[in-house]
């Protein structure tokens, strides 16, 4: 009796060839988890960055009617901002839309809206707080 123990050169190579397809997919896999962990990441800070603008204006005094814009400085310089405050038919609420958009290609990240109520009898103008007056010796 003849026996081989062992694998024949076809078994070894639909072994790589099984081997080679499970890696590619699982390699694609990794890629395309890491490609939307980041796309989060930047829907993320850009979601935060209107929402803050949002609150300065809703800290200020002042909510003049118009369009403002401007880049997100040094530390985000992937986005830019627009922020549209509008009248609506209620006297001192005002409609906010805020956009941030990517500052390369120009395509919207993200936008938020909400309406802002102008509290009666604040100043048109900014806020003026006081300085504390300095302990004199």
């Amino acid at each position: 009796m003849n026996h081989h123990a062992g694998f024949t050169l076809v078994e070894v190579m639909v072994a790589i060839v099984i081997l080679a397809i499970a890696l590619v997919g699982l390699t694609q896999g990794i890629t395309t988890a890491l490609a939307s962990s980041k796309e989060s990441e930047l829907q993320t800070t850009a979601a935060l960055f209107a929402a803050g603008q949002i609150e300065l204006l809703r800290a200020g005094t002042d909510l003049a009617d118009g369009t403002d814009s401007g880049d997100c400085g040094a530390g985000l310089p992937l986005f830019r901002w627009k922020e549209t405050v509008s009248p609506t038919d209620i006297d001192r609420l005002h409609d906010v839309d805020v956009v941030v958009e990517n500052s390369q290609t120009g395509a919207e990240i993200c936008e938020l809206k909400t309406l802002l109520f102008q509290i009666p009898g604040a100043s048109a103008g900014k806020a003026k707080t006081a300085k504390p007056k300095s302990p004199r010796p």
